[in-house]
């Protein structure tokens, strides 16, 4: 009896036999299931949904992965469009946020960077055709008082609803200079310091057909006018009682002006956001080596006049006097600036809280859990934890055993999950050339879903537009 022996899956190596010497894999498509309920085998899939950017291809399925937070929140899968991504350095935390932006813009997001202190996104944002903003000594200004798009906004609306966003920007001016106060003397400022830096703003206000500067509130302020000193504000009989209460105020906003900070903030700003551009990155890497002071009130200053041109976006379309817009913000090396003061943190987060009604999906980027420990007080560092809580989304890239245990006590891991992305931060091998086990994957994780592993593939000018080591590639010995 002669036996039957199977040819192998390439055919019999001989002549005449029809051998392949490759099989391309067959094309995959994916559907529903009354779609394709008549087709078999079929791939089990994991559930991924398809809304959004393509992310990459699931680690276990081979699916293509899709996110977008406005558009999740949009069919219901999350509850805010807010987006944590925690990884170690080198592992690709930037490049699947540049991933984001790029498809975002695409679909009609506007992406804004709110502080790029490396930088790690001009480069995308010029391909982008947006505007970049570059904040330094010699470089642009931005007037912390500068009412911005906002400004832009109330020259085109009504009385009524002018006089609401008029105290609205006060507000804004407020906080912020209250901000950068508590930033350069290390606490908060007083109740009377408070007040008297309010009455200031609204005379300025009054008296000037411009936006008031930070040196304009100093000279008032120093010169002690009669406005200010009758004002029930400052509630000073006597000119020495006046000197006395201000005895404080006026080196805190000297410093402003005269310090480290000189030539930074002390001035008009001199390059207006565009509303119009896909995308903006305001640039403060010439910043960044000058200390933490400096690039928390860089920062600072940054993200209240980016939320400033989602919000005048917002009211001139509530007006009917434009399109509506959606906006992509992204919030690089968080912590560098909320450990600048206390009380950084509820600034913070107050520009932050309403996201979801302003139509902004957010994006927050940090190495590691312990960089809360820096900032000054307890209060502060529960309240840094919320920013992490509250984001509906939340991207781990490679993390070492330690970290995820810390993890683990705000987002809720299976064991699973937590060897995958520890395996991620393995050591890479000793030889020139190779690359880290983690780079490019991420496990993206959605309220007690399973996470989703990802790996991501750059294509085409993706290699040269988020790469981050080209500076020091660029260096030979």
């Amino acid at each position: 009896m002669k036996s039957t022996v199977a040819a192998p899956a390439w055919g019999v190596r001989a002549p005449g036999t029809g051998r392949a010497s490759h099989v391309s894999p067959g094309m995959e498509y994916q559907g529903t299931t009354v779609q394709l309920c008549g087709l078999f085998p079929f791939v089990a899939g994991s559930g991924a949904p398809t809304i959004g950017v393509p992310i990459g291809r699931h680690m276990l399925w081979g699916e293509v992965v899709c996110l977008d937070p406005l558009e999740w929140l949009r069919e219901g899968l999350i509850t805010n469009p807010g987006v944590f991504v925690l990884g170690q350095p080198g592992v690709g935390k930037s490049t699947v946020v540049k991933r984001l932006i790029t498809g975002m813009t695409g679909f009609g997001t506007s992406a804004l960077i709110l502080g790029d202190t490396k930088p790690d996104y001009t480069r995308l944002v010029e391909h982008l055709g947006g505007q970049v903003i570059r904040i330094g000594r010699g470089l642009d200004r931005l007037n912390p008082l500068d009412s911005g798009p906002l400004g832009t906004a109330l020259a085109r609306m009504g009385t009524a609803d002018a006089r609401q966003l008029r105290l609205e920007i006060r507000g804004r001016r407020m906080s912020l200079l209250l901000a950068l106060c508590a930033l350069v003397r290390g606490h908060v400022l007083n109740n009377t310091e408070e007040i008297i830096l309010g009455r200031a703003i609204d005379v300025l206000t009054e008296r000037l057909d411009h936006d008031p500067t930070v040196p304009d509130v100093l000279s008032l302020i120093e010169t002690g006018t009669g406005e200010l000193q009758a004002a029930a504000a400052a509630r000073a009989r006597t000119d020495g009682e006046y000197r006395r209460r201000v005895d404080q105020l006026v080196p805190t906003l000297a410093l402003l002006c005269e310090g480290s900070l000189r030539g930074v903030f002390d001035g008009p700003t001199s390059k207006p956001l565009d509303l119009d551009a896909p995308a903006v990155s305001v640039d403060i890497s010439q910043v960044a080596a000058a200390g933490d002071q400096l690039v928390a009130a860089a920062m600072l200053c940054t993200w209240a006049y980016g939320f400033g041109m989602v919000d005048a976006a917002s009211v001139l379309a509530d007006q009917g006097l434009a399109p509506r817009r959606q906006y992509l913000g992204v919030m690089d090396e968080l912590w560098r600036a909320l450990r600048g003061a206390s009380g950084l943190v509820e600034h913070a987060d107050a520009l932050t809280r309403l996201n979801r009604q302003r139509g902004m999906a957010s994006v927050m980027v940090t190495h590691s859990l312990a960089d809360l420990d820096a900032l000054p007080t307890a209060e502060d560092r529960a309240k840094a934890q919320g920013f992490i809580e509250r984001s509906a989304i939340k991207i781990l890239a490679g993390l070492p055993p330690r970290e995820l245990a810390r993890v683990n006590e705000v987002i809720k891991l299976s064991g699973p999950e937590r060897e995958l992305v520890a395996s991620w931060a393995a050591p890479e091998a000793w030889f020139a050339g190779s690359v880290h086990p983690g780079r490019g994957k991420y496990l993206i994780k959605t309220g007690e879903r399973n996470g989703l592993p990802v790996s991501l593939t750059l294509v085409g000018e993706e290699w040269d537009l988020y790469d981050t080591d080209s500076a020091i590639r660029e260096v030979r010995p």
